[in-house]
């Protein structure tokens, strides 16, 4: 199987360390950054500034190797758990998602907020956030991850993915 993905633009964030980035949206709801579309992207935009949030799908471009087990940031137990139970950057292909608030678009620039992104990173797609599609409704299980709102929000990398 031969699979292209092509970067259709750069997100420009205030993180410029691996180090001591919150890990999720939700330790970054204010924080801002503005993703730079190539302009051979520009037209895919249209319409988008009608969402309220969009999913941002991007290569983990400082990871050099996948693990199969990670002990993740949030597992207040400190145990080695399987890759795909985590969202660490240490996946086999090194792809993110994360969901933020959409807050403009200009030309070929796109505003959000809520960001837990690396400067520089290539972004591979964005969709939008449409809660009819996308909401879970009914119980839903987190697992082994047992981190309070708080504790995610206050939650900041350290060098334990750094290569």
């Amino acid at each position: 199987m031969n699979i292209a993905l092509k970067q259709i633009a750069t997100i420009r964030s205030p993180f410029c360390s691996l180090e001591n980035m919150p890990i999720q949206p939700k330790g970054a709801k204010d924080t801002y950054a503005t993703i730079e579309f190539k302009k051979e992207f520009q037209e895919g935009l249209k319409d988008l500034d009608g969402f309220s949030h969009v999913y941002l799908i991007y290569y983990f471009h400082k990871v050099k190797d996948h693990r199969l087990t990670v002990v993740p940031f949030n597992d207040l137990t400190h145990t080695k758990r399987g890759v795909f139970s985590t969202r660490t950057p240490m996946h086999p292909n090194s792809i993110g998602l994360s969901v933020v608030e959409l807050e403009n678009v200009k030309d070929n620039i796109v505003t959000v907020k809520g960001i837990d992104i690396l400067d520089g990173t290539p972004l591979l797609d964005i969709k939008p956030y449409i809660e009819n599609f996308d909401k879970v409704e009914g119980e839903t299980k987190s697992g082994w991850m047992k981190s309070s709102i708080d504790e995610v929000s206050n939650k900041r990398s350290d060098d334990r993915f750094v290569e």
